[in-house]
């Protein structure tokens, strides 16, 4: 098996506080994170666009990708630098249409090989599996073997995303198994210790793995 570097998606939570923006600079001041998917689920078109505005300079003058997700047609349209589909969005081939060349494209594909070749035939710069563990964010819906992650990390070049309540404490066995990117919420967000506390225990905990 190849041996993968890693590094942290960050995925925002499902509401944003109005401290959000300062709580975001906090997390990305504090170690590596690789990504910022922004997810908000059921609001509006405006509601979407503004808060791509709030993120989006934080993010990208820190160098961290901003993937809006859901809406490539927004993702382009606003300036962010790519989009994530899932089954129930887009189809990848469409999506990759929307966003042209140049931006990124990310695909669920929860448990299935079958739906990660296709998104890799189809255009995705990255593939997601999960989830992998217990979620307090999102209902966990199909669960994945961790299985699938060795089988892709030897097959392909494009990199993988591991999904789905992943922590500090139960990390190492996806790092070990392959995954190019860890997607994290509520490690981050709800760390006791603030969201700076969460991004430096993920970064060692990956270290260490």
């Amino acid at each position: 098996m190849r041996t993968y570097d890693c590094s942290l998606y960050l995925i925002t939570p499902p509401m944003l506080d109005p401290d959000f923006p300062e709580q975001l600079k906090a997390a990305l001041d504090a170690g590596d994170v690789a990504a910022l998917q922004l997810r908000l689920k059921d609001v509006a078109d405006e509601e979407i666009c503004r808060a791509v505005d709030l993120v989006r300079p934080i993010a990208q003058s820190r160098g961290v990708a901003l993937i809006l997700n859901d809406r490539p047609d927004l993702a382009v349209q606003t300036g962010c630098d790519g989009a994530h589909v899932g089954a129930e969005d887009l189809a990848p081939g469409a999506a990759r249409k929307v966003l042209g060349p140049g931006l990124q494209l990310g695909v669920s594909c929860y448990g299935s090989r079958d739906l990660a070749l296709r998104a890799g035939e189809e255009g995705a710069d990255y593939v997601a599996f999960g989830s992998f563990f217990d979620s307090g964010t999102k209902e966990t819906g199909q669960r994945a073997d961790i299985e699938v992650l060795s089988w892709w990390a030897e097959l392909m070049e494009l990199p993988v995303v591991a999904i789905g309540g992943i922590d500090a404490q139960n990390c190492a066995s996806l790092v070990r198994a392959g995954a190019n990117f860890l997607a994290v919420i509520g490690a981050v967000w709800r760390h006791p210790e603030g969201s700076a506390a969460g991004v430096r225990a993920m970064n060692a905990a990956i270290a260490g793995a």
